[in-house]
């Protein structure tokens, strides 16, 4: 029986491919093979737009997200509230609430959260220029953590930065999601929903 089933540049592109998130080497295989098999409509498009975006793509000095300008088109955008700053771990948690749609404000992106035991402190996020943004002009800083105990950490860390600033600082609430049985939650998420209780 043969060690490998395919060529190196093949095997190469299976074993990039079981690096991202979600994909395991199955999956990187049955992936590799649509692409390998499309090769005109999604194989030459993909390798195009993955030169560009190795090219193009640049963090914003201001929010810390990803674009191909910088600042990125959400800096730039005066149709924005600017007295509203969400505070968000990743580039992904700022593109969730961009698709929910549900605030019009300012982002910071932290680039993840405070974690003393992987050895993650305060110089290892984007909290360098937070206190500058949040003296121009901002009035609220919404947290926008995760309800994780690293994003609870980081949470509380903000909220002392910003102690002796007239900003209002809030938190999202965290409790039962839409849909959800009282009988499938944990006690901590239980806890929570009923402190965060509101008047109906």
């Amino acid at each position: 029986m043969a060690d490998r089933v395919a060529g190196p540049e093949i095997e190469r592109l299976i074993q990039l491919l079981a690096r991202l998130p979600g994909l395991g080497p199955r999956s990187a295989r049955r992936a590799a093979l649509h692409l390998i098999r499309k090769r005109e409509e999604l194989l030459a498009p993909l390798s195009d737009a993955l030169v560009v975006a190795r090219e193009r793509i640049v963090t914003c000095s201001s929010c810390g997200s990803i674009d191909t300008s910088n600042p990125c088109t959400i800096c730039r955008d005066v149709r924005r509230d600017s007295s509203v700053l969400v505070v968000v771990e990743t580039v992904a948690d700022l593109w969730a609430l961009e698709r929910a749609k549900v605030v019009n404000g300012h982002y910071h992106v932290l680039g993840g959260t405070l974690s003393p035991l992987d050895g993650i402190g305060p110089k290892d996020l984007n909290l360098s220029n937070l206190t500058e943004r949040v003296s121009d002009g901002v009035k609220e800083v919404i947290l926008a953590v995760n309800a994780t105990v690293d994003g609870q950490t980081t949470a509380h860390y903000i909220t002392d930065i910003l102690k002796g600033s007239e900003v209002k600082v809030s938190r999202l609430a965290h409790g039962v999601p839409v849909g959800g049985e009282l009988d499938y939650l944990d006690e901590g998420t239980l806890s929570a929903a009923m402190r965060q209780r509101s008047i109906v």
